[in-house]
């Protein structure tokens, strides 16, 4: 049976600041930033000291570079003239992490990105001429360039782009996670990307505090999700390309890290940061410095300039891998030693720049329709809400038909158009592409899922007791990174007997899982009424060390856009307690958390609300009696009003025929008081019981030996809803 109270005894556990401790602020170093900024420009440094910690990588890391020194000193020999190398042409795929925000950005922002990587790599960026006096004529063209993918690795054409949808786009404590994020739920090939075919470049939110980062070459060319992560760039949604969400201030990033990829350091050296102390990126045309943070020209840091210049030269602050806002160059050093990179069998590298390659990435294949693809930034809305629809069809592309089934407008001709949506439901899209000579159909049924206008009217209860699997379940919108997902179990509850479970133990780290809301109806919710939402946990630690966080995010717009309005911590939730094996809650588990903090802001008809679990190595974590109603906290479940269905759940009656006694079971969803009336075929009263039915299964029993033998009828009424079934005594 229910109980509606919760004991005050189990949730003096938890302090006032426990309760309400939020996430904590990653803590930044401020040496390693760019003035004005907030990330740290570069973390390649820390990532490859990182790396050394691990014995194997250490010992493939030093053969590496081993290798890549002699190889850069035996070309340095040789005289360099103007006679032209050989154009090496490099694919690259772009895969983006989003969560359907601004961090999913454009094809166009994408292309920009490219266009800058050749544009600097080739030496054609026109502030290479305004370089400091000393370093005139010095900018070199490397003769590299960089050519969008157009075949997977199955050989299918593709963009050059892939999406995946995951939260862990804001989660980039583990770059290994994000990578695994792509393989396993990309838009385009769910597997493994080889690092010896492509420049995997993956484009996140956050990304551990960096503004980007990836690893000097290393390793070998076996295709794997560790080489993926080893010969991949990182990079900010916000340091990609110049436009869209990012910035001419911010642009040169990759070309940055695509140095690092290509075995430059920093021009101060691989181990610090700027600033710190001078140190060498063995290269002989770079002069000696502690690095910038800042333009700064004229500046002289280090005394320790080499032969190659027979003086103290001042810094080439404008030397693509220092972090100047005024970068534009690379030395014909810089130039030899990235080129070696690609001519040695170090991670690949040297199959990546063949014509091989080249056919099986397909960078040259003529750009013909290939596939008719769409996107849009939200697949589930409300009712009348505007949807930019975005045609992804490749590689190219001249005419589109659009059809809308139960959309406004209901076909299109753009390219791009905007559709709404008047009724709830689920809508399928189709889009017809062409070039002119080919065309190709996408169709995806129900691909747009429209929530109900105004939303579920307050109290809003849910204890999960009807519903048998949350991803079918109308109420609720789950997602998972990769992990197990939330679904309703019956092994453990508050009340009743389910309650939302999410199978944590075993999982890996960093997997995002979210339990989303259908839309709610906080209209009637006024400064005098007030509002509390509330909610039962149980969890448990696994070791000391477990990380989980459990965060509810708030919405007043359906979802455009989400704020988090309560966190609670590993040690929030379990304290020192550990449990080693799988866990299941007992009865003194549950804690209760009362949120007060749902202010004016969300008080309309579009409210929604979401669980988002962040996996840290702990145990499973369950949720139960989630109770949204005006007023102020209450530990006693507050319903009103319920319906038939809900007032009396599952209700039965048996044996029928009977001759003795009838049993009448039900379940409820709240405590409350119930009149069971037995009646005649004309309406006559015959019996009548007042019960306090509790929350869960109840059993009341009546005798009927003393009835005569005929048809009559059981009413459960609790006030505002009846329940009739009628029986026959023998």
């Amino acid at each position: 049976m229910k109980k509606l109270t919760l004991s005050l005894l189990s949730i003096s556990v938890l302090s006032i600041s426990s309760l309400f401790a939020q996430t904590p602020t990653r803590v930044l170093d401020k040496e390693n930033m760019r003035e004005g900024e907030h990330v740290e420009y570069c973390a390649t440094h820390k990532k490859m000291a990182e790396a050394m910690k691990n014995p194997e990588y250490a010992a493939a890391i030093k053969a590496a570079q081993e290798e890549a020194e002699l190889a850069a000193q035996e070309k340095s020999k040789k005289p360099q003239g103007s006679t032209k190398a050989t154009l090496y042409t490099i694919p690259v795929v772009f895969h983006v992490l989003h969560n359907n925000g601004v961090e999913n950005i454009s094809e166009e922002q994408l292309l920009d990105a490219i266009d800058i990587l050749n544009r600097d790599y080739r030496l054609q960026n026109a502030d290479a001429a305004l370089v400091q006096a000393p370093f005139q004529g010095m900018p070199a063209d490397i003769e590299i360039e960089f050519a969008l993918a157009r075949k997977d690795p199955t050989g299918a054409c593709f963009s050059g782009i892939t999406r995946t949808v995951t939260a862990l786009t804001f989660d980039g404590s583990d770059g290994q996670s994000q990578v695994n994020a792509v393989i396993a739920g990309n838009d385009v090939y769910q597997g493994v990307w080889p690092h010896n075919k492509y420049l995997n470049v993956y484009v996140c939110a956050e990304i551990g505090g960096a503004a980007g980062y990836t690893f000097n070459p290393f390793g070998g060319s076996t295709a794997s999700s560790s080489g993926m992560y080893f010969n991949g760039v990182f990079v900010l949604h916000n340091y990609t390309g110049s436009i869209g969400t990012s910035s001419s201030g911010t642009s040169r990033t990759l070309t940055h890290e695509v140095g690092h990829w290509l075995n430059l350091s920093h021009v101060w050296g691989g181990d610090n940061n700027p600033g710190v102390s001078c140190g060498t990126d063995n290269v002989t045309d770079t002069p000696a410095c502690i690095g910038s943070t800042s333009c700064s020209p004229g500046s002289n840091t280090c005394s320790s300039d080499n032969a190659y210049w027979g003086f103290d030269q001042i810094d080439q602050i404008e030397n693509y891998m220092d972090y100047s806002y005024c970068s534009k160059m690379f030395t014909q050093g810089q130039s030899n030693r990235m080129r070696t990179a690609l001519e040695s069998s170090t991670a690949g590298r040297t199959n990546v720049k063949t014509t091989t390659n080249h056919t099986a990435t397909g960078i040259f294949d003529p750009l013909v329709l290939c596939e008719a693809k769409f996107t849009t930034t939200k697949q589930v809305v409300c009712v009348n809400e505007p949807i930019q629809f975005t045609d992804a069809s490749y590689n190219s592309a001249n005419g589109w038909t659009w059809t809308f089934a139960g959309g406004t407008p209901a076909t299109s001709t753009s390219q791009n158009p905007t559709v709404s949506y008047a009724a709830p439901g689920t809508y399928t899209v189709t889009l017809t592409a062409t070039d002119g000579s080919a065309s190709d159909v996408e169709t995806i049924t129900n691909y747009i899922t429209v929530l109900p206008g105004g939303g579920e009217a307050l109290p809003y209860f849910e204890g999960f007791e009807t519903i048998t699997a949350l991803a079918s379940s109308t109420r609720w919108f789950i997602y998972n990174s990769g992990g197990n997902g939330w679904d309703v179990t019956s092994t453990a509850a508050h009340s009743g007997s389910k309650s939302a479970k999410l199978t944590n133990f075993g999982q890996g780290t960093n997997n995002i899982d979210e339990m989303i809301s259908n839309t709610i109806d906080l209209s009637s919710v006024n400064s005098t009424t007030g509002m509390t939402l509330s909610f039962r946990y149980a969890y448990r630690k696994r070791t000391s060390t477990s990380a989980d966080y459990l965060r509810v995010y708030l919405t007043n717009d359906c979802a455009t856009t989400w704020d988090i309005r309560k966190t609670l911590t590993a040690t929030n939730m379990s304290g020192t307690t550990t449990v080693s094996t799988a866990w299941t809650p007992t009865a003194s588990d549950w804690l209760t958390v009362h949120m007060t903090n749902v202010t004016s802001q969300y008080w309309n008809e579009d409210f929604r609300f979401k669980f988002n679990f962040d996996a840290g190595g702990g145990n499973n974590v369950y949720i139960d009696d989630i109770n949204i109603y005006t007023g102020s906290p209450s530990d006693v479940i507050v319903l009103v009003g319920l319906d038939e269905e809900s007032a009396f759940q599952q209700a039965n009656l048996y044996p029928n025929p009977t001759d003795n006694e009838v049993n009448v079971t039900f379940n409820s969803a709240v405590g409350q008081d119930v009149m069971v009336t037995v009646t005649d075929v004309t309406g006559k009263q015959i019996q009548q019981h007042f019960i306090h039915a509790l929350e869960g299964q109840n059993l009341v029993t009546m005798t009927t030996e003393t009835l005569a033998a005929g048809s009559y009828f059981v009413l459960l009424n609790n006030g505002s809803t009846t329940k009739t079934m009628q029986f026959v005594v023998k």
